[in-house]
């Protein structure tokens, strides 16, 4: 844990003002040119580009991503399955990891702490789709002890900025 945080805390003292409006610029808009990042930030081309290119080595800036709209693409259902395992070993939770991310329903993925053990994002053209996920694929694997299904009604907000 303490290896960690001084990590974390080496990383953050590395990026300086310029660093953060390099970052959030390229958040809010991934295919930003150098050349129209360091007009934003006042700094040659050159510049711009050696910090990004630091900022991508050195894991804070970890890729880059297209965003789609769910509903375009025909997964207009989104559902938090919640997730408790019937065994808590490490080879079961091994098992049950490797399984999810063979799933391409699964967008998401998280451990979590309390009476579940996981929280998965799912995205579905319908509810008839979502069902057969969740009995087909999802309920297949052998160490499930317990899903709930929470339907998303509307999304409120919904961000991959983290850097303001």
């Amino acid at each position: 844990m303490a290896k960690a945080l001084k990590t974390a805390q080496t990383t953050t003292e590395l990026l300086d003002a310029t660093d953060i409006a390099i970052l959030r610029l390229l958040q809010l808009n991934a295919k930003m040119t150098v050349k129209e990042i360091s007009d934003q930030v006042h700094l040659s081309t050159s510049p711009v580009h050696e910090r990004i290119k630091r900022m991508e080595q050195s894991g804070v800036i970890k890729q880059y991503a297209t965003l789609v709209d769910n509903a375009k693409v025909n997964k207009g259902l989104m559902v938090i399955c919640y997730v408790s395992l019937k065994q808590h070993d490490k080879k079961a939770g091994t098992k049950f990891i490797a399984y999810i991310n063979e799933l391409h329903e699964v967008i998401e993925c998280y451990n979590i702490s309390g009476e579940f053990d996981f929280m998965l994002k799912v995205v579905a053209a319908d509810m008839e789709d979502y069902y057969n996920f969740h009995v087909n694929k999802l309920s297949q694997s052998e160490n499930i002890g317990h899903v709930q299904s929470v339907f998303v009604m509307g999304i409120i907000k919904q961000t991959h900025v983290l850097v303001h």
